[in-house]
């Protein structure tokens, strides 16, 4: 063997530990985000039947909006689950802080699932709801921008559009297991039976279910980025203060980028199958069939985006998953009321796939805008202002608009609003795939 030989050995030899550490810091981080969004999402996806059990209301229609009103509660407290949790996850660390937030959703869905209703307790059931979507929401304030921030200071330079875009693919994996639970369920026990008792069972699921995401994730070691800072002394005091004085910038690019993910990501996951079920008069089983379907033609879709990212950079996945929202939001929601199933997947799916195209690029653009310093407190501050004034309306808000135009095709304004806001702000933003982080 010659010398070149040698080291090429050597080099390939050095990779597999890496890619062996790599896959597994994907796996705990990923499998942790999974357990964290099946049970944020569930609430979404058992909206209709959540209103009928904790709300006193004279047609479904009002005990769904109060459903999402409760839903858009939780999200009152992402911005400051995001301070907390970001501010934390700077000073001490990223992996005790996503240790911390999971067990902190899974207990508060659990108890979710035990909580007696309107009709046994009258309002203190309703408030009792609201008690656990608030913690729900306190603690996933720290999830997503922390999953996304310990990716991004693992990948390489050159696939980090690709590691980082699977935290969106767990998410929705987490949606469809959430989801396609809900359809089962549904058609194994009926409707009367699953409006009775069988809505607790996926609540239930969720703390042994947080479990594994907990042992998973206590077994990880902090970032090599985070490491290299703490070792250098250069953490900040006040990671907060520090973002907002020294990345405002980035935290203004970061808030743009979101507007569309709000909204767009709940609008497909937690609207529609209330929507489809009470507007367009499908079924409950029709509805969740149709979700489920979409989101998980976005799940696989998603890894595929994000290699593209890496490939042809972030701004073009970016602005193309934009300009597909703008131009055929409102003709998508028009072929789902033709009633017909096949054409209201297909509609989905046309939604989900530009969703995917946005999402595969965007996890590490917004972690390529911050130095590592402030990273997630950054990530947490832009992200989770921008998810709770967008995203956390967008059921409710959607539903009103319905009420008040009398359009059932409505929602698709405020979609097709979001996505300028966001394309705007992604042609102003600089390219940043392939660079090295800021530290």
């Amino acid at each position: 063997m010659n010398r070149t030989e040698t080291l090429q050995a050597v080099s390939t030899a050095a990779e597999i530990p890496v890619a062996r550490k790599l896959r597994k810091v994907l796996l705990a981080t990923g499998v942790g985000h999974f357990v964290e969004w099946f049970d944020f999402g569930l609430y979404g996806t058992l909206a209709a039947i959540i209103g009928m059990q904790f709300f006193h209301a004279d047609s479904p229609g009002v005990a769904l909006l109060s459903s999402f009103a409760v839903f858009g509660a939780g999200f009152i407290m992402r911005p400051l689950g995001g301070l907390y949790f970001g501010s934390l996850g700077d000073r001490v660390g990223r992996q005790k802080v996503l240790a911390t937030v999971i067990l902190l959703t899974s207990g508060a869905t659990f108890v979710m699932g035990l909580l007696p209703t309107f009709h046994q307790i009258g309002v203190t059931a309703t408030v009792l709801l609201v008690i656990t979507r608030l913690v729900q929401g306190f603690a996933a304030g720290g999830e997503s921008s922390g999953a996304t921030t310990y990716l991004a200071e693992y990948a390489p330079n050159d696939r980090r559009g690709y590691f980082t875009c699977w935290i969106d693919n767990f998410g929705f994996m987490a949606f469809v297991a959430g989801s396609g639970l809900v359809f089962m369920l549904t058609a194994s026990l009926g409707e009367t039976a699953m409006n009775g008792w069988g809505w607790r069972i996926p609540f239930l699921v969720a703390g042994p279910l947080g479990w594994v995401g907990l042992y998973l994730r206590q077994h990880l070691e902090d970032s090599p980025e985070f490491k290299a800072v703490a070792q250098s002394g250069k953490t900040e005091s006040k990671p907060l203060r520090a973002a907002v004085t020294k990345a405002w910038g980035a935290l203004l690019f970061c808030v743009g980028f979101v507007v569309l993910k709000a909204v767009g990501h709940w609008t497909l996951q937690t609207f529609m199958p209330g929507y489809l079920s009470t507007e367009l008069h499908f079924s409950k089983l029709d509805a969740y069939a149709i979700t489920t379907i979409g989101l998980f033609g976005i799940a696989v879709l998603v890894p595929f985006m994000g290699w593209l990212s890496d490939k042809y950079g972030r701004k073009p996945l970016m602005l193309a998953g934009c300009a597909g929202f703008i131009l055929f939001s409102y003709p998508a929601m028009m072929v789902m009321a033709q009633g017909n199933m096949l054409s209201a997947v297909v509609a989905m799916l046309l939604l989900g796939a530009f969703i995917a195209a946005f999402d595969g690029a965007c996890s590490a653009a917004m972690a390529e805008l911050f130095p590592t310093s402030v990273r997630y407190g950054g990530l947490s501050i832009a992200y989770n202002f921008a998810v709770a004034f967008f995203g956390g309306i967008t059921p409710w808000f959607s539903v009103w608009l319905i009420g008040a135009t009398g359009d059932r095709f409505s929602p698709a304004y405020y979609v097709m609003g979001a996505a300028l806001i966001t394309f705007l702000t992604v042609l102003k933003a600089k390219e940043t795939a392939g660079k090295p982080l800021k530290r």
